[in-house]
């Protein structure tokens, strides 16, 4: 069993591995950092610690999200960050058989290599996000943990 956090960007549905996130939260407004990649909103503060706020409208649609009462705040830990992943909703916690969850080894995907699967559910479709992938790959990445580390 693969037990994720499943989350709504748009009319797709997207999840992370439970084991890497911290907590989820309600949105808050992000303080503004300059000179950093266009997806970092700005940074939050959850629970005393200050957590870059990454838009992942923006990372995976190239558009900014707007917000909504159900927008959230996905709070995801991996070596090398820490991260508020800005969702449209935060739907549910849900463990996916192995068997129902489909390796991804697409052309399509060399650009996404963080989607390490899709979970072919009944009435729906998940795609699994790796966020160690997903922070490798990130451009402009670099800037923002030196950000956060001084």
């Amino acid at each position: 069993m693969n037990k994720v956090v499943v989350f709504q960007l748009d009319n797709e549905q997207y999840a992370i591995p439970v084991e890497h996130v911290v907590s989820i939260e309600k949105m808050m407004t992000p303080t503004v950092i300059p000179q950093m990649p266009d997806y970092m909103v700005g940074v939050v503060r959850i629970r005393g610690e200050l957590v870059p706020a990454l838009d992942m409208m923006k990372i995976l649609y190239r558009r900014p999200y707007v917000e909504s009462d159900q927008t959230r705040l996905i709070v995801v830990s991996t070596a090398s960050l820490s991260a508020a992943f800005i969702v449209g909703e935060a739907k549910e916690i849900l463990d996916i058989p192995e068997e129902m969850i489909k390796q991804v080894n697409m052309l399509a995907y060399q650009q996404t290599p963080y989607f390490i699967g899709v979970a072919n559910l009944p009435e729906r479709l998940i795609t699994l996000i790796d966020p160690n992938v997903l922070f490798e790959r990130l451009e402009g990445i670099k800037e923002v943990q030196e950000h956060i580390s001084n």
